[in-house]
Formats: structure tokens, C-alpha cells, sequence
């Protein structure tokens, strides 16, 4: 028989149920247990899913024989768990966000770092599944081939992101800084930060403007419009909320070859047929335009995508040894601090410079937690497709 490789899933709520539907199809994975505070939960997936029931993480790690663990907790769990697996030599595959704060994610890493001492081929993977979708790949490859030339401006409006009051309501952790420790940045975003940073790299400056409870009866950010500035002089904006419907998911990249725009299932790449930015200093027509060219980008959109492929990887990397994975555990880091950047940015009213002062935010983030006074009636009827909330 081929080598299995066994998992164990900690967190049973919706994105751990999404989990648990395909793991128990991978012909190379026994899932040797699942397990979640609430032990009703935990009991009854692990009865529909022939395995055992755990009610804590350490219980898993000591009783289970797991090489290797997905965690899928309420997001302030990620670290402690992640750091208890490494020190017990365990693969990690962990829900986004990496961690709540940038201090955290970097103790999570050096947990990490000290754990490859001991073995060199220990796997530590993050779910960023959009990277994924056919889209992003191919605009990600277009960027890298340099097809656009040098950047100038990359717009992204994500406003596809739209929750009721009663989402909100159907957790007294949700949405609350204690509980979740942020909005929208943090439970919704954490893709569309990534995706952004694996695109154009970190911004060397942050204005953040975020909005508390604008639209919900929140304590935390439910709608956020940020400024980038790259040292090479590229500009971004990033506008996100979850109060739009009809939402909008469209990004524009503008370079000195062009114009990429993506929305509504098409790319789009209005190519120039001279550089703009030779064009501007050599033209004597004071208000000529470029020449350009419509060209819809070709997509494959059969490839598989999601979850599942972010797993398979994760689990072919364990069994090779090879960490070749959709995204790794360390590359968290970098959509947490631009989350985090505009965040601080927004509380201080000011323009930030990365590195991110972690220890500012970390502060920032107690004195909220220790200050709140949001008090939530829990909803526990909600009707939820975890499908419908992963934006294409």
C-alpha cells in the first residue's frame, strides 16, 4: 500500500467542514482524528467520518500518531497550536490568517525555523487557495515575464465581500477584538493581502483609512481604503468592505507597456504599442495618446483549484520532501503586515513606514481587547455555504 500520511484537523467550524469533505477523498492521507471544543461537534463529524473525536489539541497531538495537523481555529488559536506542533515535530497546514498580529506570526516562524534544525524536510504550508485560481495565476505570470514593463499604479476594489448583521450575530467571537482581533482585514482580506503582496512585493509607505462599525453593529473595521507607495515608485490602492452589494472585484495594473484589467471573469490587457513613459518625453503632441490594443488574455480556468489543491500539495510535499507548496507558512507574514500596517496607520492617523512597528500594534491591539465594551445576542440559526464566501 502507498504511504499515507496522517492528519489530524483541529477546528470544526465552517472552514474546518470544508476541510473535512475532501481530506477523507485523498487516497494518500488517513485522517486519524478531528477535534473541536464543542464535543458534540467533534463527535458527531467523527462518526460520519470513521475517525476519532479529540476535545483539545493536546489530546490530538499525544493520542492520535498524527504526522502532521490542519488548523482551522477561531484565528488567535493559530498560534499557540502551530508553535505546540512544531516543538512536537509535526507538518503544519494553517488556516489564513498566519496569526492576528505580526509578533505572533513571527513567533510562529521561529517555532518553525528551530523545529528545521531537527528536521531539515519539515513542511509548513498556509491556505492561500486563491493563488490557485486561473486569473491570478496568469496575471501573476504576466507581471513576473515583465509584459507591463515598469509598474506605475495597481488598483484593487474588493468589495465582493458582503455580510449580514445575523453573520456577524452567529458568534460571540466574531468581529469582536478579543475574539477575532479585526474585520475585514483580517477575516475576509487575508487573501486579497497576500494576493497583492505576491504581486507587486511589500509597499515601502501605508496610509490606512479603516472604519470602524460604519454599516454593522460591530466593534471592529467593516469597511477599509488604503494607499500603497513603493520604492520604485508604484502606487496601490486597496478598497475593500463588507457592506456593498452588488460587490465589485476588479484590479487594475497599470505599466508603462499597458493596462491590465481584471473583472467579471475577463483579463483584459490594453497593450501600448510604445512605452508610455517614453512616449510622455520624446512626443512633440501635447495631447496625444499612446496607441494601444484591446487583447483578451486567454485563461485555462480548467485546472483544479481551492483547498484541495493547497492539501494535496501540502501532503505531496510531506511524503517528497520536496516544499514544493502553493504558498509557504512564512509567506503569512507579509499580507499580516500590510493588514496590520493599514490598521496602525488608521489608529494613528498618520502615514507609516515598513518594517511595521509589531510592537506599537501589539500594544494597540491589547488596549483594545482590554477596553471593549461590545456586548453581542448570539444568533444560532444562520444559514451558511462556505462556498459562496471564496471570491473568484
Amino acid at each position: 500500500m502507498a504511504k499515507r500520511v496522517k492528519i489530524g484537523l483541529i477546528g470544526l467550524g465552517n472552514i474546518g467542514v470544508t476541510h473535512l469533505n475532501y481530506l477523507t477523498n485523498l487516497d494518500n492521507v488517513e485522517l486519524v482524528g478531528v477535534c473541536d471544543v464543542v464535543k458534540e461537534r467533534a463527535d458527531r463529524f467523527a462518526s460520519d467520518h470513521q475517525t476519532t473525536a479529540y476535545y483539545h489539541y493536546r489530546d490530538l497531538f499525544e493520542q492520535s500518531g498524527l504526522e502532521a495537523v490542519i488548523v482551522a481555529v477561531p484565528h488567535y488559536g493559530h498560534t499557540p497550536i502551530s508553535i505546540e506542533a512544531f516543538q512536537r515535530g509535526l507538518h503544519v497546514l494553517s488556516e489564513k490568517p498566519l496569526a492576528v498580529h505580526v509578533n505572533d506570526a513571527k513567533r510562529t516562524i521561529a517555532a518553525y525555523e528551530e523545529a528545521k534544525k531537527r528536521n531539515p524536510n519539515i513542511v509548513f504550508g498556509i491556505m492561500f487557495q486563491e493563488r490557485t485560481l486561473p486569473f491570478y495565476k496568469k496575471i501573476k505570470d504576466l507581471l513576473d515575464s515583465g509584459e507591463l514593463g515598469r509598474l506605475t499604479r495597481a488598483t484593487w476594489i474588493n468589495t465582493a465581500w458582503f455580510r449580514s448583521q445575523a453573520y456577524y450575530d452567529s458568534g460571540d467571537w466574531r468581529a469582536t477584538w478579543a475574539g477575532e482581533g479585526g474585520g475585514i482585514l483580517t477575516n475576509q482580506c487575508p487573501h486579497n493581502l497576500d494576493m497583492y503582496q505576491w504581486l507587486f512585493g511589500l509597499p515601502a509607505r501605508i496610509s490606512g483609512h479603516a472604519h470602524i462599525g460604519k454599516y454593522h453593529n460591530i466593534e471592529v473595521e467593516d469597511e477599509v481604503t488604503a494607499y500603497f507607495e513603493h520604492d520604485n515608485g508604484m502606487i496601490g490602492h486597496f478598497i475593500v468592505t463588507t457592506a456593498e452589494s452588488p460587490g465589485t472585484n476588479r484590479m487594475e495594473i497599470v505599466g508603462e507597456n499597458g493596462k491590465l484589467v481584471y473583472e467579471s471573469g475577463k483579463l483584459v490587457f490594453y497593450r501600448n504599442r510604445v512605452s508610455t513613459l517614453q512616449f510622455l518625453k520624446e512626443s512633440k503632441q501635447g495631447f496625444a495618446n499612446v496607441e494601444s490594443w484591446y487583447t483578451e488574455i486567454p485563461v485555462d480556468t480548467s485546472a483544479p483549484t481551492g483547498h484541495k489543491v493547497v492539501a494535496e500539495k501540502f501532503v505531496n510535499a510531506i511524503l517528497t520532501g520536496s516544499q514544493d507548496l502553493i504558498a509557504h507558512g512564512t509567506e503569512g507574514l507579509n499580507g499580516l503586515t500590510l493588514g496590520n500596517g493599514i490598521m496602525l496607520s488608521s489608529f494613528t492617523n498618520s502615514m507609516i513606514s515598513l518594517p511595521l512597528d509589531a510592537d506599537a500594534y501589539e500594544q494597540k491591539l491589547k488596549e483594545l481587547i482590554a477596553t471593549s465594551k461590545s456586548v453581542k445576542s448570539t444568533t444560532q440559526q444562520l444559514s451558511v455555504d462556505m462556498e459562496e464566501s471564496f471570491t473568484v
